[in-house]
């Protein structure tokens, strides 16, 4: 009788931790649109070389599925059957990265070709007696190491996305699909390889990239790759905020981060990598969307242009708001202006830094811009002078025209700036005499009386 009741559970259980079933597809060369012409001639190079030193290669990830949409990718990497060492002794020019996944850097000037080992699942694999060495789980089942060594259909089953996991090689240039990578590509979704769950346990970060995918690239996200997403979103909380920092740079500043904030709010996870401006998006505090729709919409364009974009400015835009109604807080408990501002943006900032590391000069640059808006309306006398001065000046002008851009009233303060820069000296100074009387008169010290004489 119990084994009747266990023996269902049991079947469920292996049936989720089963690797998917594979089915091996060649696409030859007249049935793909990929040339040689479109790829790294370092990736090239990196290919022929462990050809050479007889080992299989083959270009592999967003580089195979980016081309394969007429794409134009940075980044290139190679999988191949050579152990991180025995790469490193092919190329003198490299070095071995990483811990948790140990991967080869081949550096040609400043391009870098990514290597990495074909992997296994370390779970069903019993070729490796000492396993522990290799591979690690923590309790909620994430992976904590994971170099377990196997060949290029254990490879693929272990990547995250069928998109991703098609791999282009010089024999003949063909392409090998094990996933039914070029079926999704075909139908525009993002699926991922195996059980939903047991993939984002094993790495959380999945779910931010499944977003990013389908953000970027303008895909789908399959039905079963999506659903356990709400349900899971907490585990990101086990990320480190060093890396969640890497990936929230790559959702808002790979050129697409329009596209990706609506799916970010749709799947609930906002609040993990971003709670405060999760928090004023859902109290839709004023110009929030707004603004935070404009800039990256900004900074998209900026990109796309091969225009600079630093992490500084897009986190200032995000926070912004959060900033706002913190110092509206502050002040109506009786805090003056000044430190008002300077507490609310330290507060925003300290949030922020629980979820997500910042580097010190990028939290520098933040404050900096949040205190500039203040300085850009106190323009009298030489202060529109000093702060035209100031290094991050500029950074802090566009930010004002993307406040007005959102809709955001400043009464004209983002022409009067644009006036002052395209001005000779003697016009900045009519300008600043124009200011007019009212609040931006210049206000006047009262006089110290003189102490009355001392009584005798």
């Amino acid at each position: 009788m119990i084994k009747r009741l266990i023996r269902p559970l049991l079947n469920s259980f292996n049936k989720s931790q089963r690797p998917p079933a594979i089915n091996h597809q060649i696409i030859p060369r007249e049935k793909h649109n990929i040339s040689r012409r479109h790829i790294s001639r370092s990736a090239i190079k990196v290919m022929q070389r462990l050809g050479e030193g007889g080992f299989e290669a083959y270009l592999v990830g967003g580089g195979v599925r980016d081309l394969l949409l007429g794409d134009h990718p940075k980044d290139f990497d190679v999988a191949t059957n050579a152990t991180p060492e025995q790469v490193k002794n092919l190329f003198r020019n490299s070095r071995i990265i990483g811990r948790r996944f140990k991967i080869v850097h081949v550096r040609f000037g400043r391009e870098i070709i990514e290597v990495t080992t074909f992997r296994d699942n370390h779970d069903a694999n019993s070729s490796h007696k000492d396993n522990t060495k290799h591979s690690a789980r923590s309790e909620e089942g994430m992976l904590l190491r994971d170099n377990v060594y196997g060949d290029i259909r254990s490879d693929a089953i272990r990547r995250d996305f069928t998109v991703n996991a098609l791999y282009y090689t010089l024999d003949h240039f063909s392409i090998h699909d094990f996933t039914g990578g070029m079926q999704d590509i075909t139908r525009r979704k993002i699926r991922i390889i195996g059980d939903a769950t047991t993939r984002y346990q094993e790495d959380p970060v999945r779910m931010l990239r499944a977003v990013r995918f389908a953000g970027k690239l303008d895909f789908d996200i399959d039905k079963h790759t999506a659903t356990p997403i709400l349900e899971q979103g907490n585990l990101l909380g086990n990320i480190p905020p060093a890396r969640l920092f890497e990936e929230v740079l790559k959702l808002f500043m790979g050129g697409y981060g329009r596209s990706v904030l609506p799916l970010l709010r749709q799947y609930d996870l906002l609040q993990y990598i971003l709670p405060a401006t999760d928090d004023a998006l859902k109290r839709q505090l004023p110009f929030t969307e707004a603004l935070i729709e404009q800039a990256l919409t900004n900074t998209d364009l900026r990109i796309k242009n091969n225009q600079r974009v630093t992490p500084a400015y897009i986190y200032a835009a995000l926070l912004w708001p959060s900033v706002c109604a913190e110092q509206a807080k502050l002040q109506a408990e009786g805090l003056p202006p000044v430190q008002a501002a300077q507490q609310a943006a330290q507060n925003i900032v300290n949030l922020q830094l629980q979820a997500t590391s910042i580097p010190k000069r990028f939290t520098q640059g933040m404050r900096e811009i949040w205190d500039l808006q203040h300085r850009l309306e106190r323009r009298q006398g030489k202060r529109a002078e000093r702060t035209f001065e100031h290094p991050r000046f500029r950074a802090a002008y566009d930010f004002v025209l993307m406040r007005e851009q959102a809709g955001e009233d400043l009464k004209g303060l983002g022409q009067w700036w644009t006036e002052y820069q395209e001005t000779d000296e003697n016009g900045r100074e009519r300008l600043v005499a124009t200011l007019g009387s009212g609040n931006s008169q210049k206000r006047r010290r009262p006089r110290r009386r003189k102490p009355a004489p001392t009584q005798h």
